[in-house]
């Protein structure tokens, strides 16, 4: 329940990084399209190290992290990236979602609210928590599921970490489930061929993946395991919901998400 709860309303989020809303204001500040994603997502830490950015983002490849950061922050400010990024939010929504958004974004700011009272190991999530709720409605599901986001994400680092796989690891386990074309999370997170097929290689030793490029059973319980984890780590955010309070939000949110996909917000989903 816990990972459909999240995942109801995370297209609402996710469109963001690839509204065209956001890059026209990105490019206009000079900063291309790996720039403005690395500036807005990590401008809630302040003018954040390359570093900083390739420990909160985890599988990027750090080269690519330092070809934009910090050099983004010599175009804009973090100030300006956040304002930006919220005002293309609106500018996108505001074309897709209904305007009754009352319900469902008390429901979703209260597990976010609950998810705020527990800081403790999570930097990005932290950061983001740090910022003032908006006023408009539709900016406030925004960012509530914004602040649900990270806050999964920073578990699910965790995750990754207590069993030792690297941000290269977990990407290529991710192509290894057949869910999204490895080629597409190489290109994406700036990872050369090499190193891919190097790290595909070590995996194959270690019996997490087949001569295919698929997860063994091995590999399999591996990542149903972390996923498993992470469902665990992002729960109390929820458990402030009553179980009626849960469905009802599932029920909300659902249709929400399907807008945005349906208005071809998020690339390679209908």
């Amino acid at each position: 329940m816990i990972r459909t709860l999240w995942r109801s309303l995370e297209a609402v989020h996710a469109m963001i990084y690839f509204a065209p809303e956001a890059d026209r204001r990105y490019t206009a500040a000079g900063l291309d399209r790996a720039g403005g994603y690395f500036a807005s997502r990590a401008a809630a830490l302040g003018e954040a190290t390359a570093e900083v950015v390739v420990s909160t983002f985890y599988n990027f490849n750090p080269v690519l992290v330092r070809a934009r950061i910090p050099q983004a922050w010599e175009k804009v400010t973090p100030q300006q990236m956040l304002a930006m990024r919220l005002e293309a939010a609106d500018e996108t929504l505001k074309n897709v979602l209904p305007d009754d958004l009352k319900e469902i974004t008390e429901l979703a700011k209260k597990a976010a609210l609950r998810a705020s009272e527990m800081l403790h190991g999570r930097t990005l999530f932290a950061a983001h928590a740090s910022l003032p709720w908006p006023d408009e409605t539709r900016l406030q599901l925004w960012h509530a599921q914004t602040l649900l986001r990270e806050f999964r994400g920073d578990g699910h680092l965790a995750a990754l970490l207590r069993h030792n796989i690297t941000g290269i690891e977990a990407l290529v386990l991710h192509a290894a489930t057949g869910d999204l074309p490895a080629e597409a999370l190489r290109l994406t997170r700036g990872w050369p061929e090499e190193k891919w097929a190097e790290t595909t290689e070590d995996l194959k030793k270690r019996g997490l993946v087949n001569d295919e490029h698929l997860l063994t059973e091995q590999g399999r319980e591996l990542r149903q395991s972390i996923e498993d984890e992470t469902d665990h780590m992002n729960a109390p955010a929820y458990d402030v919901l009553s179980e009626q309070e849960k469905l009802r939000y599932v029920e909300l949110a659902a249709p929400l998400s399907q807008a945005v996909v349906e208005a071809g917000l998020i690339p390679g989903r209908r």
